[in-house]
C-alpha cells in the first residue's frame, strides 16, 4: 500500500524527522485557506498522485507549454490560480502512463530556500535481508538516471537487523553526502528516525528526494514517498485508513477482497496461476510465442470454487483479454478440485473468449476428465509450452465472418 506525500509527511513528522509545515487541499477554497496558515511569502503548490516525477509532468488538457505538477507560488492569488488549474486536471509524468492521473487533492507546503539536494531511502535489500541505507549526493533527479549515468554517485549501507541502528551508521551516510559538523549531527538525526518509522510501520521502502541542505543550515524532507508491506496491514489498522482506492486500479481492490494478487499489465491474455513464480513463468512463456500477457494473477495455494470464480470475473473485466491461461500445479490444492472450480466459474461467468488450461500435479487425471465431460469449450494442454502456443493461436485466429 501506498500513500500520498502529504500523509508520508505527517507520519515521519511523529518519528521527529523534520518536514516543512503544510496542509492538505481538496478544493481551491481549501487551498487558499491553507496558504493562510504558512507565513509565506513562498508557497510551493503539489499535485497529490501515487506517482513520481510529478514537478517534470504534463497535464493532458493544459498543453505543452503550461506547468508541471509542482508549482512555485509567490502571493496568495498565485496560490488560487494554481490550485484552480491542477484541480480535476489529468497529471502525466515517467511513472503514471500515458492515461495519466487525475489530481483530486492538492499538498500546499511552506517555501525553502535550498542550498543542497540529496537523496536518501530506506529499502529491503533481499539479497542481504536486511535494510539498505541508499544515499546519494545526487538529490532532485530521478535516481534511476544517476544509477545509470554516474553509479558510484550512489552509496548504499545496510542495517543488521540484530543490532539496529548504529552510530556509525550515521556518521557514514553523512560522510556518503559530504556533511561535517552540524549537518552531519542533522543527518544521524534523520536517519535515526525514518529507521524508527520505517521498522514502526513495517514499511517497505521510504524514499527521500529531496533531502536538503536549507539556507538556514537546516536538513529538512522536502518530497517523501512511504510504501508499507501489505503482508503485515492486520497489525497497523491506523495506517490502512490512509489508502486512497481512487488511486488505485478497481480491478486490484476487486482482487484484494478475495486475497488474490492481481496486476494488470498491458496485454490480450489473461492469466490465472497459483504460486508467484509460476505466473512469471507463464508470462514470460506467452511473450516468448510472440504474445503479451494482460495480467499477473496469482490465486494462491488455497484456491476455492470462490477465488477460481472471483478470479474470472476480474480477468474478463478487462477489455482487452481476448483469452484466458489457466496454468495450475496442484500440490496440497488437487486438480480435481481446482476443475470443478474452473467449470463451475466457466458457467456462472458465461464465458465468451478461449480457455485454455494446463494441470499437473496430485489427481490430474481426474481434473482432466472433469475439464473433458464439462461440455464446454476448454482447451486442454499437457504442458506449459503447449498451453501458451493454444492459447496464442486462439487469440491470433482469424475472427469468422
Amino acid at each position: 500500500m501506498n500513500i500520498h506525500e502529504y500523509q508520508a509527511k505527517e507520519l515521519l513528522a511523529k518519528f521527529g524527522v523534520p518536514v516543512p509545515a503544510g496542509f492538505a487541499a481538496m478544493s481551491v477554497d481549501e487551498a487558499v485557506a491553507a496558504a493562510q496558515q504558512l507565513p509565506g511569502p513562498l508557497w510551493v503548490v503539489k499535485a497529490q498522485i501515487h506517482a513520481g516525477g510529478r514537478g517534470k509532468g504534463k497535464f493532458t488538457e493544459l498543453g505543452p507549454d503550461a506547468k508541471g505538477g509542482v508549482r512555485l507560488a509567490r502571493s496568495i492569488d498565485e496560490v488560487r490560480d494554481n490550485a484552480a488549474e491542477m484541480l480535476g486536471k489529468t497529471l502525466v509524468t515517467i511513472q503514471t502512463g500515458a492515461a495519466g492521473k487525475q489530481v483530486q487533492r492538492l499538498y500546499i507546503t511552506d517555501g525553502v530556500d535550498i542550498a543542497k539536494e540529496f537523496y536518501l531511502a530506506l529499502l529491503v535489500d533481499r539479497e542481504t535481508g536486511r535494510i539498505a541505507v541508499v544515499a546519494s549526493t545526487e538529490g532532485g533527479m530521478d535516481i534511476e538516471t544517476v544509477a545509470h549515468d554516474t553509479p558510484e554517485k550512489i552509496a548504499t549501507i545496510t542495517i543488521d537487523p540484530a543490532t539496529g541502528l548504529m552510530p556509525h551508521h550515521g556518521r557514514s551516510v553523512a560522510a556518503a553526502l559530504g556533511l561535517k559538523g552540524d549537518l552531519a549531527k542533522q543527518c544521524a538525526k534523520v536517519l535515526s528516525g525514518l529507521y524508527q518509522a520505517f521498522i514502526g510501520t513495517d514499511a517497505s521502502q521510504i524514499e527521500i528526494n529531496p533531502l536538503a541542505v536549507t539556507d538556514k543550515g537546516e536538513l529538512m524532507v522536502l518530497d517523501a514517498k512511504v510504501g508499507f508491506d501489505s503482508n503485515a496491514e492486520f497489525r497497523h489498522k491506523d495506517l490502512a485508513e490512509l489508502r486512497d482506492l481512487t488511486e488505485e486500479d478497481p480491478m486490484e481492490i476487486e482482487a484484494s477482497k478475495y486475497d488474490l494478487s492481481y496486476i494488470k499489465l498491458d496485454g490480450s491474455i489473461g492469466c490465472m496461476v497459483n504460486g508467484a513464480g509460476l505466473a512469471m513463468a507463464t508470462m514470460d512463456i506467452i511473450k516468448l510465442e510472440g504474445a503479451e500477457p494482460a495480467n499477473f494473477l496469482d490465486v494462491g495455494g488455497g484456491a476455492n470454487k470462490e477465488k477460481v470464480t472471483a478470479a474470472f470475473k476480474i480477468i474478463l473485466s478487462d477489455p482487452a483479454v481476448k483469452g484466458i491461461l489457466v496454468n495450475i500445479f496442484g500440490g496440497i490444492m488437487r486438480c480435481d478440485i481446482i476443475a470443478d472450480g474452473i467449470v463451475a466459474a466457466a458457467r456462472e461467468v458465461s464465458l465468451s473468449v478461449p480457455l485454455v488450461v494446463r494441470l499437473e500435479g496430485t489427481n490430474v487425471q481426474q481434473g482432466k476428465d472433469i475439464l473433458a465431460q464439462s461440455g464446454l469449450p476448454i482447451i486442454a494442454a499437457n504442458d506449459l509450452g503447449d498451453a501458451a502456443r493454444k492459447i496464442v493461436a486462439e487469440v491470433k485466429a482469424p475472427v469468422a465472418a
